[in-house]
């Protein structure tokens, strides 16, 4: 597994990472502890070196799992968690602040078994939270009192990744992927210039980038994918990227034909990876054989400047006039 630098933290973390927001289950069905253990060790397994994690994901139980998980390989992960996002929206910006986020971290250190996080990520905030200097003041106090080795932010929109940058903030965690290129604009120079690191998330747009799904595919209930989709209850970019599912499956078998394959997440981890603005990039795996699959971007080669412009080409033609002005 190669390893790529963590911006100014200067850790050297492998290019293909673990988020776990399903962690051990489908979304929205009930947490598998025992799946979620058989994930870790196939990520342990696989060489893998980063975690991507929150306190809210599976109702602070993928954090539990974690750091059951790390206790008998201490040293071996850099742990990145989210903090912030148990507040209700929107919350009165007074409430994003020093004091709240360090019970948060308290909870994180506590379920993850350890004296300090590696790094702590504000979990999409209100946009104003990001200007907020006392906020920022006040993490650095808390990496002077040995809690926290780092902070960052986890972004929505593309704005708010750039007034974080005016702090002193060591990574930004932003959705990037074939269907939400805008963060190559500006954001990603930005970052690079200010040795910041980048974790991409929801690399595979919740899956369908996967080129598994058809029209008749149809998700749990309580899934984000089913209830979601048009922003009823969380920001409508996490799910799908804020692409129309229809629009999508159209665009998706552009791409098949492009790389001449029915297994597009490879190729769509891949295509992340040719930037050298990204520091990991942290798919999601609810059970072990998708670790596997996520690996083997790790192993294919540079793609070709014909795909790379092909992708952009398709993304122009069905995705970027519905998406790239709203994140």
């Amino acid at each position: 597994m190669k390893l790529r630098r963590f911006g100014k933290t200067g850790r050297m973390v492998t290019e293909i990472g673990l988020g776990t927001w399903q962690l051990g289950t489908r979304w929205g069905d009930k947490f598998n502890h025992e799946e979620a253990m058989k994930i870790l060790e196939a990520t342990y397994e696989s060489g893998i070196t980063l975690i991507d994690t929150a306190d809210i994901y599976n109702k602070g139980n993928s954090e539990k799992a974690i750091g059951e998980f790390i206790k008998e390989h201490p040293d071996r992960f850099y742990i990145v968690t989210k903090c912030g996002k148990g507040l209700k929206e929107p919350a009165p910006l007074e409430i994003y602040n020093a004091s709240t986020m360090e019970k948060f971290i308290d909870g994180s250190l506590e379920r993850l078994g350890v004296e300090r996080l590696d790094m702590v990520l504000l979990h999409c905030p209100p946009s104003p939270v990001f200007r907020d200097d006392k906020l920022f003041t006040g993490l650095e106090k808390l990496v002077a009192k040995g809690k926290i080795a780092g902070f960052g932010v986890s972004i929505e929109k593309i704005s708010q990744g750039l007034d974080a940058l005016e702090f002193n903030i060591s990574a930004i965690e932003v959705i990037y992927n074939m269907f939400r290129l805008k963060p190559e604009e500006e954001l990603f120079p930005r970052a690079k210039e200010k040795d910041v690191a980048i974790l991409a998330r929801v690399p595979l747009a919740s899956g369908l980038l996967t080129g598994k799904y058809t029209a008749d595919t149809r998700f749990g209930e309580k899934d984000h994918r089913t209830f979601n989709r048009s922003g009823e209850s969380f920001d409508k970019g996490e799910t799908f990227s804020g692409v129309d599912y229809a629009t999508g499956l159209k665009a998706v078998e552009e791409l098949k034909k492009l790389f001449d394959t029915d297994d597009l997440a490879p190729y769509a981890l891949r295509w992340i990876l040719m930037n050298d603005a990204v520091s990991t990039v942290i798919p999601g795996a609810s059970r072990k054989e998708q670790i596997l699959s996520n690996i083997r971007a790790a192993e294919l080669g540079d793609l070709t400047d014909a795909q790379m412009k092909g992708v952009r080409a398709i993304y122009d033609k069905y995705i970027r006039a519905s998406v790239h002005p709203n994140w």
